[in-house]
């Protein structure tokens, strides 16, 4: 069976097998893939799909009304917490973004709609064969779009990368086994 070359460890393979270009309309799980996305940034994707099961303890199961009220002794909690990884800003940030992405839901009815306003509301699908690149022209608008709000770690090859995750481009190299099964033109 053929799949996207960094799908070698047995968690990467379930992951990209399952999941990865999969398209999400769910706003839990589009906060969840914004903070381990924002997690990432430095770090292999391994890394936090290693780490993602503490992360959802560890961070309310991605509930962003949860996040939003966490206070300066959970932030410190969480700077302890060895599932986890423990990086003030990136802590801190999950905090702030997730109280900016609330205020997103009640401007534009769900971060869901205003998310995927950077494809036109369906799956890009590309044609990769090789050299798959790490942005777009749609990841620079949703990263400037974020930063102007106030998001952080949202830089234009963390938006690419989350774009993947969630489904909005299928990135799936040609001769991989997904690509079709995610869904084509």
């Amino acid at each position: 069976m053929i799949r996207c070359a960094w799908a070698k460890k047995p968690l990467d393979i379930d992951y990209h097998d399952k999941e990865w270009g999969v398209p999400l309309h769910d706003d839990q799980k589009l906060f969840e893939f914004l903070i381990l996305e924002g997690a990432q940034a430095g770090l292999s994707w391994s890394t936090i799909l290693n780490k993602r099961d503490a992360y959802r303890k560890a961070f309310a199961q991605f509930d962003p009304a949860k996040v939003a009220r966490f206070k300066p002794e959970k932030i410190e909690a969480l700077l302890a917490n060895p599932g986890i990884v423990r990086n003030r800003l990136k802590i801190h940030s999950a905090v702030e973004n997730a109280k900016l992405f609330l205020k997103v839901q009640d401007e534009c009815g769900g971060f869901d709609p205003f998310i995927w306003q950077f494809v036109e509301g369906r799956p890009k699908v590309n044609a990769w064969t090789a050299n798959i690149p790490a942005s777009s022209p749609e990841s620079d608008r949703m990263s400037r779009e974020l930063a102007r709000r106030g998001f952080k770690f949202v830089g234009t090859t963390i938006c690419y990368a989350y774009m993947q995750a969630v489904g909005m481009v299928n990135d799936h190299r040609v001769s991989c086994f997904r690509y079709k099964e995610v869904g084509i033109k």
